[in-house]
Protein backbone atom coordinates (compact mmCIF):
# COMPACT_ATOMS: atom_id res chain seq x y z
CA UNK A 1 0.00 0.00 0.00
CA UNK A 2 1.01 3.65 -0.83
CA UNK A 3 2.36 6.42 1.67
CA UNK A 4 -0.34 8.30 -0.04
CA UNK A 5 -3.13 5.55 0.69
CA UNK A 6 -2.50 5.67 4.31
CA UNK A 7 -1.84 9.03 5.25
CA UNK A 8 -4.06 10.54 7.42
CA UNK A 9 -6.18 13.47 8.34
CA UNK A 10 -7.80 15.09 11.20
CA UNK A 11 -11.82 15.50 10.82
CA UNK A 12 -12.95 15.99 13.93
CA UNK A 13 -11.85 14.10 16.80
CA UNK A 14 -11.75 11.50 14.40
CA UNK A 15 -8.65 10.35 11.91
CA UNK A 16 -9.63 9.57 8.22
CA UNK A 17 -7.90 9.16 4.74
CA UNK A 18 -6.05 12.34 3.90
CA UNK A 19 -7.41 12.37 0.03
CA UNK A 20 -10.84 12.13 2.21
CA UNK A 21 -10.65 15.37 4.22
CA UNK A 22 -11.08 17.81 2.02
CA UNK A 23 -14.41 16.43 0.52
CA UNK A 24 -15.74 16.39 3.98
CA UNK A 25 -14.89 19.67 5.00
CA UNK A 26 -16.72 20.85 1.59
CA UNK A 27 -19.46 19.10 2.93
CA UNK A 28 -19.49 20.72 5.79
CA UNK A 29 -19.32 24.44 4.63
CA UNK A 30 -21.90 23.44 1.61
CA UNK A 31 -24.26 22.99 4.39
CA UNK A 32 -23.74 26.14 6.75
CA UNK A 33 -22.58 28.60 4.16
CA UNK A 34 -26.13 30.62 3.21
CA UNK A 35 -25.87 31.23 7.74
CA UNK A 36 -22.55 31.07 8.06
CA UNK A 37 -22.23 35.00 9.20
CA UNK A 38 -25.41 34.65 11.35
CA UNK A 39 -23.96 31.83 13.14
CA UNK A 40 -21.41 33.06 13.82
CA UNK A 41 -22.84 35.94 15.49
CA UNK A 42 -24.84 33.78 17.40
CA UNK A 43 -21.91 31.75 18.51
CA UNK A 44 -19.71 34.19 19.95
CA UNK A 45 -22.19 36.49 20.73
CA UNK A 46 -20.76 38.99 17.86
CA UNK A 47 -16.92 39.01 19.96
CA UNK A 48 -16.01 37.30 16.27
CA UNK A 49 -16.12 40.95 14.63
CA UNK A 50 -14.05 42.73 17.00
CA UNK A 51 -11.32 39.29 16.33
CA UNK A 52 -11.75 40.41 13.25
CA UNK A 53 -11.78 44.06 13.51
CA UNK A 54 -7.72 43.88 15.68
CA UNK A 55 -6.82 41.41 12.75
CA UNK A 56 -7.80 43.86 10.05
CA UNK A 57 -5.83 47.06 11.86
CA UNK A 58 -2.80 44.48 12.49
CA UNK A 59 -2.56 43.90 8.82
CA UNK A 60 -2.81 47.49 8.09
CA UNK A 61 -3.46 47.31 4.57
CA UNK A 62 -1.97 50.14 2.30
CA UNK A 63 -2.56 51.59 -1.23
CA UNK A 64 -1.34 49.74 -4.11
CA UNK A 65 -0.67 46.15 -1.89
CA UNK A 66 -1.78 42.94 -3.16
CA UNK A 67 -3.00 40.91 -0.31
CA UNK A 68 -4.72 37.51 -0.07
CA UNK A 69 -7.28 36.72 2.08
CA UNK A 70 -7.31 32.98 2.20
CA UNK A 71 -10.55 30.80 3.23
CA UNK A 72 -11.86 34.37 3.32
CA UNK A 73 -15.46 32.72 2.35
CA UNK A 74 -17.91 35.14 2.73
CA UNK A 75 -15.91 38.14 3.06
CA UNK A 76 -16.01 39.53 6.54
CA UNK A 77 -12.33 40.32 6.93
CA UNK A 78 -11.38 41.22 3.35
CA UNK A 79 -14.25 44.05 3.58
CA UNK A 80 -12.58 45.68 6.57
CA UNK A 81 -9.20 45.64 4.67
CA UNK A 82 -10.93 47.19 2.29
CA UNK A 83 -12.15 49.83 4.07
CA UNK A 84 -9.01 50.42 5.62
CA UNK A 85 -6.96 50.27 2.95
CA UNK A 86 -9.70 53.00 1.06
CA UNK A 87 -8.62 55.15 4.43
CA UNK A 88 -5.23 54.78 4.05
CA UNK A 89 -5.17 55.90 0.43
CA UNK A 90 -7.32 58.84 1.46
CA UNK A 91 -4.72 60.00 3.45
CA UNK A 92 -1.51 58.83 1.45
CA UNK A 93 -3.08 58.80 -2.33
CA UNK A 94 -1.59 56.12 -4.51
CA UNK A 95 -3.36 52.72 -5.96
CA UNK A 96 -5.76 51.00 -5.00
CA UNK A 97 -5.39 47.80 -3.30
CA UNK A 98 -6.09 44.48 -4.59
CA UNK A 99 -7.47 41.63 -2.19
CA UNK A 100 -8.19 38.37 -3.60
CA UNK A 101 -10.38 35.98 -1.75
CA UNK A 102 -9.63 32.01 -1.87
CA UNK A 103 -11.89 29.83 -0.61
CA UNK A 104 -11.95 26.14 -1.61
CA UNK A 105 -15.97 25.98 -0.64
CA UNK A 106 -17.64 26.94 -4.04
CA UNK A 107 -20.84 27.74 -1.58
CA UNK A 108 -19.07 30.25 0.59
CA UNK A 109 -17.44 32.01 -2.64
CA UNK A 110 -20.93 32.20 -3.61
CA UNK A 111 -22.22 33.20 -0.38
CA UNK A 112 -20.08 36.42 -0.20
CA UNK A 113 -20.81 37.54 -3.33
CA UNK A 114 -24.46 37.51 -2.67
CA UNK A 115 -23.45 40.59 0.38
CA UNK A 116 -21.83 42.12 -2.55
CA UNK A 117 -18.26 42.98 -2.89
CA UNK A 118 -16.31 46.01 -2.48
CA UNK A 119 -14.60 47.41 -5.93
CA UNK A 120 -11.05 46.41 -4.39
CA UNK A 121 -11.96 42.82 -4.07
CA UNK A 122 -12.18 39.75 -6.03
CA UNK A 123 -13.14 36.01 -5.05
CA UNK A 124 -12.64 32.72 -6.33
CA UNK A 125 -12.38 29.10 -5.18
CA UNK A 126 -9.30 27.87 -4.84
CA UNK A 127 -6.95 25.53 -2.23
CA UNK A 128 -4.86 26.87 0.27
CA UNK A 129 -2.38 24.27 -0.01
CA UNK A 130 -2.01 25.29 -4.27
CA UNK A 131 -2.63 28.86 -4.34
CA UNK A 132 -2.86 29.79 -8.14
CA UNK A 133 -0.64 32.55 -7.48
CA UNK A 134 2.92 32.96 -8.94
CA UNK A 135 6.14 33.14 -6.62
CA UNK A 136 6.44 36.22 -4.26
CA UNK A 137 3.49 38.36 -5.63
CA UNK A 138 1.84 39.21 -2.64
CA UNK A 139 2.72 41.79 0.18
CA UNK A 140 0.39 40.14 2.79
CA UNK A 141 -1.10 36.92 3.62
CA UNK A 142 -4.26 36.72 5.83
CA UNK A 143 -6.29 33.30 6.71
CA UNK A 144 -9.03 34.15 9.53
CA UNK A 145 -10.83 30.62 10.96
CA UNK A 146 -9.51 28.12 8.09
CA UNK A 147 -6.17 26.61 8.69
CA UNK A 148 -7.68 23.94 10.85
CA UNK A 149 -9.73 22.56 8.02
CA UNK A 150 -7.29 22.10 5.11
CA UNK A 151 -5.96 18.71 5.17
CA UNK A 152 -2.15 19.73 5.43
CA UNK A 153 -1.18 22.47 7.58
CA UNK A 154 2.47 22.79 7.30
CA UNK A 155 1.77 22.66 2.89
CA UNK A 156 -0.50 25.53 3.67
CA UNK A 157 2.01 27.37 5.58
CA UNK A 158 4.73 26.45 2.99
CA UNK A 159 2.44 28.05 0.27
CA UNK A 160 1.82 31.57 2.20
CA UNK A 161 5.25 32.02 2.38
CA UNK A 162 6.09 31.05 -0.64
CA UNK A 163 3.00 33.98 -2.49
CA UNK A 164 4.31 36.72 -0.08
CA UNK A 165 6.92 38.65 -1.73
CA UNK A 166 10.10 39.66 0.77
CA UNK A 167 9.20 41.43 4.09
CA UNK A 168 5.43 40.19 3.33
CA UNK A 169 3.33 39.83 6.01
CA UNK A 170 1.20 36.52 7.47
CA UNK A 171 -1.02 36.97 9.77
CA UNK A 172 -3.41 33.99 10.96
CA UNK A 173 -6.84 34.42 12.71
CA UNK A 174 -7.59 30.83 14.31
CA UNK A 175 -9.74 29.51 17.83
CA UNK A 176 -6.93 28.69 20.38
CA UNK A 177 -6.44 27.43 23.76
CA UNK A 178 -7.66 29.24 26.96
CA UNK A 179 -5.02 29.83 29.12
CA UNK A 180 -6.73 29.40 32.30
CA UNK A 181 -8.31 26.99 33.80
CA UNK A 182 -11.16 27.95 34.75
CA UNK A 183 -11.83 29.89 31.25
CA UNK A 184 -11.19 26.54 29.74
CA UNK A 185 -13.09 24.90 31.58
CA UNK A 186 -16.28 27.30 31.27
CA UNK A 187 -15.14 27.61 27.13
CA UNK A 188 -15.44 23.69 26.63
CA UNK A 189 -18.83 23.16 28.50
CA UNK A 190 -20.21 26.33 26.13
CA UNK A 191 -18.71 24.42 23.50
CA UNK A 192 -20.22 21.15 23.54
CA UNK A 193 -23.11 21.66 25.13
CA UNK A 194 -24.54 25.20 23.37
CA UNK A 195 -22.65 25.37 20.01
CA UNK A 196 -24.05 21.93 18.35
CA UNK A 197 -27.36 22.95 19.79
CA UNK A 198 -27.62 26.36 18.24
CA UNK A 199 -26.50 24.70 14.82
CA UNK A 200 -29.70 22.44 15.63
CA UNK A 201 -32.03 24.90 16.23
CA UNK A 202 -31.06 27.74 13.36
CA UNK A 203 -29.56 25.78 11.12
CA UNK A 204 -31.07 21.87 11.45
CA UNK A 205 -27.68 20.68 11.06
CA UNK A 206 -26.02 19.60 14.56
CA UNK A 207 -23.12 17.88 13.05
CA UNK A 208 -21.65 20.57 11.24
CA UNK A 209 -21.60 22.45 14.29
CA UNK A 210 -19.98 19.37 16.50
CA UNK A 211 -17.21 19.23 13.76
CA UNK A 212 -16.60 22.93 14.51
CA UNK A 213 -15.81 22.15 18.14
CA UNK A 214 -14.28 18.63 17.64
CA UNK A 215 -11.76 20.63 15.14
CA UNK A 216 -10.91 23.40 17.70
CA UNK A 217 -9.51 20.51 19.94
CA UNK A 218 -7.49 18.80 17.78
CA UNK A 219 -6.06 22.26 16.69
CA UNK A 220 -2.42 22.70 17.80
CA UNK A 221 -2.03 25.44 20.70
CA UNK A 222 -0.34 28.34 20.70
CA UNK A 223 2.99 27.59 21.05
CA UNK A 224 3.09 24.28 19.02
CA UNK A 225 1.61 26.18 16.04
CA UNK A 226 4.02 29.34 16.47
CA UNK A 227 6.77 26.60 15.96
CA UNK A 228 4.75 25.20 12.48
CA UNK A 229 5.02 28.48 11.42
CA UNK A 230 8.29 29.03 11.67
CA UNK A 231 9.17 25.83 10.47
CA UNK A 232 7.46 27.04 7.41
CA UNK A 233 10.25 29.83 6.83
CA UNK A 234 8.71 32.67 8.62
CA UNK A 235 10.74 34.72 10.68
CA UNK A 236 10.04 37.06 14.02
CA UNK A 237 7.00 35.25 14.79
CA UNK A 238 4.14 35.47 17.71
CA UNK A 239 0.97 35.30 18.55
CA UNK A 240 -1.88 37.88 20.53
CA UNK A 241 -4.62 36.38 22.32
CA UNK A 242 -7.82 37.40 22.13
CA UNK A 243 -10.56 36.72 24.80
CA UNK A 244 -7.86 35.32 27.24
CA UNK A 245 -6.88 32.70 24.43
CA UNK A 246 -10.17 31.53 22.75
CA UNK A 247 -8.42 32.63 19.62
CA UNK A 248 -4.96 34.20 19.08
CA UNK A 249 -3.33 35.96 15.76
CA UNK A 250 -0.72 34.26 14.91
CA UNK A 251 1.71 36.78 12.98
CA UNK A 252 5.22 36.35 11.02
CA UNK A 253 7.14 38.03 7.96
CA UNK A 254 8.73 36.54 4.94
CA UNK A 255 12.43 38.11 5.36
Amino acid sequence: MSEASTAKATFGFKDVDAAEKAGLVRGVFDKVAGKYDLMNDLMSAGVHRLWKDMTAARLNPQPGETIIDCAGGTGDIARRLAKLARQAKKRRGGRDARIFIIDYNAEMVAAGREKGLDPEIAACVGDAQRLPLPDASADAYVIGFGIRNVTDIPTALREARRVLKPGGRFLCLEFSRPRAMPLRTAYDAYSFSVIPRIGEMVMNDKDSYQYLVESIRRFPNQDDFARMIREAGFSNVGYTNFTGGVAALHHGWAI
